[in-house]
C-alpha cells in the first residue's frame, strides 16, 4: 500500500508546499500556483508512472478531507450575528447564481453541469466550493478539465475582485457594515475577501470575514441538494451513468461545524484545521492540475470566463443593490 500511494502523494505534497511557498512570496493565490506547478509535471500521471495512483488518490480523498475541515471554520452562531435578512440574501444570492450559471451556460451551448459548477463556484466560496460540487458530480471525460477551468475562472475574477470592489466600495460610499456585507458576499475566497476588507479598515474585515463563513457554511446543504437532484433524474437509469452516493465528507463537514458551534474549541485547534484544510485543497488542486489536458483546456475557448465573468456581475449587482436600497 504504502509502495503503491507514497510516490503519488508525496510529488502532490511536494508541488503543494511549492506553490505555498510562492504564494507567501510574490503575493499571488496559492491555488492558482498550485495548478499551474501541477500542470507543469502532468506527465508524472500522463505517462502511466508509479505516481498515478497516489495522484489519484490525492485528487479524490484528500479533496474530501479538505472539504470537510472547512466545518471548523464556521458555526451556528454566525448566522445569528449576522442576522436572518441578510442570511436570506446570502442564501437567495447564492441560488440564483446558480439558476443563472445553468442557464446561460446552456444558452451560450455548453453543459448545464458546467453552469452549475460555475455558479455554485462564483456564489459559495470559489475554488474550495469548485472542488466539493465537482466531487459529488457524476464522472465523465470532462470533469477534471471542467474543474479545472472553473477553479482557474474563479481564482483569477476573485484576485481582480480584491483590488476592484474596495475602489467600488468607496465611490459608493457604503458605510462599514455595508461595506462588509458586500465583500463578503461577493468575493469569491476567503483569502481575497480578507484582504479586500482589511485594506479597508479592521471592523470592515472581521465582519466581511464572517459574512463570507456565512457563504461557507452553505456548502453544505447546496452540495447535498446536487446529490439528491442527480440521484433524482438518474433513478430509472440502470447503467451507463456514474452516480454518486452519499457523500461522506458532508456528513463530517456537519458534525464538525456542529462542534465548533457547541463547544469552545481552543484557536490553535481551530487555526491548526484551517492549515490542514486549506494544504489538502491546494495538494488535491495540485493532483487535479497533474491530471489536466492543457490541450483539451485550450479547445474550450473564452465561453467558460465569460459565462463565470457574467455569474460574478450578477451577484455583485444583486448584494450592491440589497446593501444601498434594503439593508
Amino acid at each position: 500500500m504504502i509502495t503503491m500511494y507514497f510516490p503519488g502523494i508525496g510529488i502532490c505534497a511536494i508541488t503543494g508546499m511549492a506553490a505555498l511557498f510562492l504564494s507567501e512570496h510574490y503575493g499571488a493565490p496559492a491555488m492558482l500556483f498550485a495548478l499551474l506547478l501541477g500542470m507543469a509535471v502532468s506527465f508524472l500521471y500522463q505517462q502511466d508512472t508509479s505516481c498515478k495512483v497516489g495522484i489519484e488518490f490525492t485528487g479524490c480523498h484528500l479533496l474530501r478531507a479538505g472539504v470537510a475541515l472547512l466545518g471548523l471554520r464556521v458555526a451556528f452562531g454566525d448566522l445569528v450575528t449576522l442576522g436572518w435578512k441578510t442570511g436570506m440574501m446570502l442564501a437567495f444570492a447564492i441560488v440564483s447564481t446558480i439558476a443563472i450559471g445553468i442557464g446561460l451556460s446552456k444558452l451560450m451551448g455548453m453543459q448545464k453541469r458546467f453552469g452549475a459548477l460555475t455558479g455554485g463556484a462564483v456564489g459559495i466560496c470559489g475554488a474550495s466550493a469548485a472542488l466539493a460540487i465537482s466531487a459529488v458530480l457524476p464522472t465523465d471525460e470532462n470533469k477534471e478539465r471542467d474543474t479545472l477551468l472553473t477553479v482557474v475562472g474563479v481564482t483569477a475574477l476573485s484576485t481582480l475582485a480584491m483590488v476592484v470592489y474596495p475602489i467600488l466600495v468607496e465611490y459608493a460610499g457604503l458605510d462599514s457594515t455595508g461595506a462588509s456585507i458586500f465583500l463578503g458576499g461577493t468575493i469569491h475566497d476567503v483569502a481575497q475577501v480578507v484582504g479586500a476588507g482589511y485594506s479597508i479598515s479592521e471592523q470592515t474585515g472581521d465582519f466581511a470575514t464572517l459574512t463570507k463563513l456565512v457563504r461557507v457554511a452553505m456548502l453544505m446543504p447546496v452540495v447535498l441538494c446536487f446529490v439528491l437532484l442527480i440521484k433524482r433524474a438518474n433513478a430509472n437509469t440502470t447503467e451507463g451513468t456514474d452516480i454518486p452516493s452519499f457523500p461522506s465528507f458532508l456528513v463530517f463537514f456537519v458534525i464538525l461545524m456542529t462542534l465548533n458551534s457547541l463547544a469552545d474549541l481552543p484557536s490553535f485547534v481551530i487555526e491548526t484545521a484551517g492549515a490542514l484544510s486549506q494544504f489538502f485543497l491546494i495538494v488535491a488542486i495540485t493532483a487535479i492540475g497533474m491530471k489536466s489536458n492543457l490541450g483539451k483546456l485550450v479547445e474550450v475557448g473564452i465561453k467558460p470566463i465569460l459565462l463565470m465573468a457574467m455569474e460574478t456581475l450578477w451577484i455583485a449587482l444583486l448584494i450592491l443593490v440589497f446593501v444601498l436600497y434594503f439593508l
